[in-house]
């Protein structure tokens, strides 16, 4: 290793030494043993432009092991990610402070430069194996003979934590069937977790691992030796599998008195380690948070490269654009947009002429909107004739045929969101993933960063009830409606016909963040009445006689039914009743409180509503004189009407229930 190299080196490990030191909070474990790697791939493998961190073909950098996050914002500074907007030294400072654009985890969005948000461990990883997947795909469908317009690579740090997590097994699996040879992930080997060595519940030998999941697999014995990691690198892009280089490190490396400790994880070195650091290291003592001119002056390097790549690159696109006027124009949609508003295509809303579940529904409306929005990626977890997820005619993208437009993700629910927001994340490409609603619940966490991340997911979630019948409670959702409706940022859709699931289509691909189409295995019935207005998240399906009803009726998805019938009973016996479709708590939560008023009128307070799933959530609409017709136990195994019937949900206990209230 040269001098300027490990002087550059020890800046990224004193500075993050010193963030965390600061803040007295985060983890100065990894930056330390991890920063010559970080800086290998950094100063001469990466292809990037620090001052335009958005270009289309610039190589994607996901720090997995997110806790270690001092170390990318020392990177971020050190090389100027984002010009004038880049982190300063007053930005490092201020890790994990309010307001600061160094939390302390990466978020994306919130500081730039940050490719994913990580932290929750194997995320990053399944991040990349989408962003990986995206490349490959979006380079099968535009790249010509002379013309790599997509041609990049993704490259992640893993720590031992991530390898552990079982979404790292299942998104490694996948990398390795699909061949992707773009990825190389860089693994932190250090051999200690928080509660100490790794050996106490973690011994298998991850090389063998991947090689048997289908990668191409290096070791470099000296996680300081940064030629070596340089040449492990170069080899991996030989290879056309996806790579992983165990780098063998030391939690702390620099420290004496925390190296190779647990206790260098997740707590701040204290004033005498960090002094002890800097002696080690040969780091002057003041002034703190100092970066040497020379080290400015070699990242600077980076910068000229990266922007010279850029150049290049948009040189080669105007040729391109010369050649293939209408793939460049296709190219540039893919990533901008071509325009068109389902909200305005009348076609989409064509009702239906008979009952049919809305998961067949939904798949109707995604092949439709495949003919307008092209970039549709995605597929399901081994259930697509089930889920209707196929994109007809559109091919199947594999390791033989990268062009393909349907994924299949196998049995792997959680790798499968994640991957998905990994493929969101690059740029260029609608993604959305299927499975039965039950399932969700694997899939949560990574749910739950697409809405952290805003990222346009579309969750496509069928046979959402008891109705599911035979299959029985192992199966039948109770609590999931109620769980992804608690997500900040999840909107949650639940329509109950044709002209409901096209607004909720609608809906997912115009939403700024991610949806949840909750759909029927059975068939519905097909409302002259429905409407647009759902899109509002709720409307009034059939209105009362009376200016102001006796009392409201509210339901989604399938129990729609059950009000809409009970209303003509409650005629009979002199109720008069407003009947609300409310397909998505979150879409009716935004609307005006004059439309609200209109729609559940505060002067009514008798309220019935009806769903198939927990009460949890519906008693802020049906307040304290409302009743439930609704779920708060498991289901049953039997078929799915004599569920509906043992269970209460019938016109007659709808009816009995509404009565109760007089």
């Amino acid at each position: 290793m040269n001098s300027i190299d490990n002087k550059t080196i020890s800046a990224i490990r004193v500075l993050s030494a010193e963030s965390v030191q600061k803040a007295n909070s985060g983890h100065p474990g990894l930056p330390l043993g991890a920063a010559p790697a970080a800086y290998t791939l950094w100063q001469y493998q990466l292809k990037y432009n620090p001052k335009d961190p958005k270009w289309d073909n610039r190589d994607r950098f996901v720090l997995s092991a997110g806790h270690g996050s001092a170390l990318i914002y020392s990177l971020l500074h050190l090389y100027g990610v984002g010009g004038e907007e880049a982190l300063t030294i007053e930005d490092l400072k201020q890790f994990r402070q309010w307001g600061s654009k160094t939390p302390g985890h990466p978020e994306y969005g919130h500081t730039i430069g940050v490719e994913t948000t990580t932290g929750p461990l194997g995320q990053g990883i399944a991040n990349a194996v989408g962003m990986a997947m995206a490349e490959a795909h979006l380079a099968a469908l535009f790249n010509k003979e002379g013309f790599p317009i997509v041609d990049h690579r993704t490259y992640t740090i893993v720590g031992d934590g991530c390898l552990m997590e079982g979404i790292s097994y299942e998104a490694a699996a996948l990398a390795g069937t699909l061949k992707l040879g773009k990825l190389t992930v860089l693994y932190d080997s250090n051999g200690i977790s928080i509660e100490g060595s790794t050996d106490i519940a973690f011994r298998e030998d991850v090389p063998a691992r991947f090689a048997a999941q289908g990668w191409h697999t290096q070791v470099v014995e000296d996680g300081n030796d940064v030629e070596a990691i340089c040449q492990a690198i170069e080899e991996a892009k030989k290879d056309e599998r996806p790579s992983l280089i165990q780098i063998k490190t030391q939690i702390g490396y620099g420290c004496p008195a925390k190296q190779g400790k647990a206790s260098a994880h997740g707590e701040p070195l204290g004033v005498e380690n960090l002094a002890a650091l800097k002696e080690n290291l040969g780091w002057p003592q003041e002034p703190a948070f100092f970066v040497p001119d020379e080290v400015y002056a070699k990242t600077a390097e980076f910068a000229e490269k990266g922007a010279k790549a850029e150049q290049e690159w948009n040189d080669l696109f105007a040729r391109y654009e010369e050649a293939y006027p209408e793939l460049a124009a296709q190219y540039k949609e893919f990533y901008e947009g071509n325009g068109y508003n389902p909200w305005e295509d009348a076609e989409l809303f064509a009702k239906p002429d008979k009952p049919n579940a809305t998961r067949n529904l939904s798949g109707n409306c995604l092949n439709y909107l495949a003919k307008k929005i092209p970039n549709f990626f995605g597929g399901s977890a081994d259930l697509s004739p089930s889920n209707k997820s196929t994109i007809s005619g559109s091919g199947d993208f594999s390791a033989e045929n990268y062009a393909g437009q349907t994924l299949h993700f196998g049995v792997r629910e959680h790798a499968m969101a994640a991957i998905a927001n990994g493929i969101s994340l690059h740029g260029g490409l609608k993604p959305y993933v299927a499975t039965f609603f039950v399932f969700s619940d694997y899939m949560k966490h990574s749910m739950r960063l697409s809405a952290l991340m805003k990222q346009r997911v579309i969750y496509i979630l069928t046979h959402d009830s008891i109705g599911v019948g035979e299959d029985g409670p192992t199966h039948e959702p109770i609590e999931h409606l109620a769980a992804l409706r608690s997500i900040p940022g999840m909107t949650v859709i639940r329509p109950a016909d044709g002209c409901e699931t096209a607004c909720a289509w609608a809906t997912a691909v115009t939403n700024d963040g991610p949806t949840a189409l909750v759909l029927t295995r059975q068939n519905l019935p097909q409302y002259p009445e429905s409407c647009l207005d759902a899109a509002k998240g709720a409307y009034i399906l059939r209105d009362s006689e009376k200016e102001v009803p006796d009392v409201l009726l509210m339901a989604s998805g399938s129990e729609v039914e059950l009000i809409y019938k009970a209303a003509d009973e409650l005629a009979k016996e002199g109720i008069d009743a407003r009947v609300i479709s409310m397909p998505s708590f979150e879409l009716f939560d935004k609307q005006p409180e004059e439309y609200k008023e209109q729609i559940m009128p505060k002067a009514v307070r008798r309220r019935v509503a009806v769903e198939a799933l927990t009460s949890f959530g519906w008693h802020k609409y049906v307040g304290l004189d409302g009743a439930l017709v609704t779920l708060d136990h498991f289901g049953a195994s039997a078929p799915a009407a004599k569920i509906f019937e043992e269970f209460g949900f019938t016109v007659e206990n709808v009816v009995e229930t509404v009565k109760g209230l007089f």
